[in-house]
């Protein structure tokens, strides 16, 4: 069995004169802890789901639909019902998704991963076919109940992902990794040729875009977000033990400054891009991806990003078990 491991780090460019000492706790792999994260001990299997390649393609459908409209909405304040109505299948729009106080280039940035989410959105119903899109909740409540729930306590004033660049780079952190995550876990299991190359074809965009917020964060890392008395470096590393949490199967998340012993070789704090020991690239099942995006820990239980759950076969399945 693991236990919780508490690791303490210092995030200051200057130990000596300006560190302080930020906890990180994940919630591993042991049963007894995982029953004490969830109230159930969640499968990590990733043999557990049986299923064609079109299903397993066509869970991703769910990610690439959040992306599109999270950025296409912040960039331009119009979203996939104004660039592409077709691609919805008469899905609803977004709840509280609106146009973000963006700076030039990460307005510029922001607009061009939401024409690349379209592209993926495309590419995936003209391959492997579609469904309707699901309800999605990108409302500043939303994220706000998230960013509370990672950092541990109430930010007064609520987090508002829309406000500025920083904030919004902030909530970008929270969704395109989980996507690339779930690409690496998929691709293994794919039969056919075609399918296995659409999505190699999105893990690489994903994970660039991951890797761009990210380098824009890491530039930032000792800001303090205003007007909070966090710094940037604290937001992510706490948004991803909350990602931990959540998916309960160990640590395949990391913010971007960790101990040494956690960094590229353990020779480097840095960490750009999240990776394990050996910097490959973590992977997360299906049901992890549920239990994150719907912020319960539970892949039967909706809400957070999808407050009626995700579609396609897949997600349906886990919405009739019953914890």
């Amino acid at each position: 069995m693991h236990a919780i491991i508490a690791i303490t780090m210092a995030t200051s460019k200057n130990a000596s004169t300006s560190a302080f000492v930020l906890p990180l706790a994940f919630c591993l792999v042991g049963i007894s802890q995982l029953l004490l994260c969830s109230g159930h001990a969640p499968n990590c299997d990733p043999n557990l789901i049986k299923a064609r390649d079109r299903d397993r393609l066509q869970f991703a459908l769910n990610l690439e639909f959040l992306e599109a409209e999270f950025f296409l909405y912040a960039a331009l304040g119009k979203g996939l019902d104004y660039i592409s109505p077709n691609l919805t299948l008469g899905g609803p729009p977004p709840i509280g998704a609106q146009k973000a106080n963006l700076d030039p280039l990460v307005r510029r940035m922001t607009e061009e991963f939401g024409l690349q989410e379209v592209g993926h959105v495309r590419s995936i119903i003209r391959k492997e076919g579609g469904f309707r899109k699901p309800l999605l909740d990108l409302s500043c409540q939303n994220f706000a109940k998230l960013m509370d729930r990672a950092v541990g306590f109430t930010l007064i004033p609520p987090f508002d992902p829309y406000a500025d660049s920083l904030k919004f780079l902030l909530a970008t952190y929270l969704i395109p990794y989980v996507g690339e995550n779930g690409y690496v876990g998929t691709i293994p299991y794919l039969i056919k040729r075609k399918s296995r190359r659409l999505a190699a074809s999105l893990l690489a965009v994903e994970a660039g875009q991951d890797a761009i917020v990210r380098a824009f964060l890491y530039q930032r890392a000792y800001e303090k977000v205003q007007p909070y008395n966090l710094t940037v470096a604290h937001f992510t590393n706490r948004i991803s033990m909350l990602r931990n949490e959540l998916g309960m199967c160990g640590i395949k998340d990391e913010g971007i400054i960790v101990p040494e012993e956690l960094g590229a070789e353990n020779r480097t704090s840095s960490n750009i891009i999240s990776a394990d020991p050996n910097s490959l690239a973590y992977a997360r099942t299906p049901q992890e991806i549920l239990r994150i995006v719907y912020s319960s820990g539970n892949e039967s239980l909706p809400g957070g990003f999808y407050p009626e759950g995700a579609n396609g076969k897949i997600a349906r399945h886990f919405l009739k078990i019953k914890y």
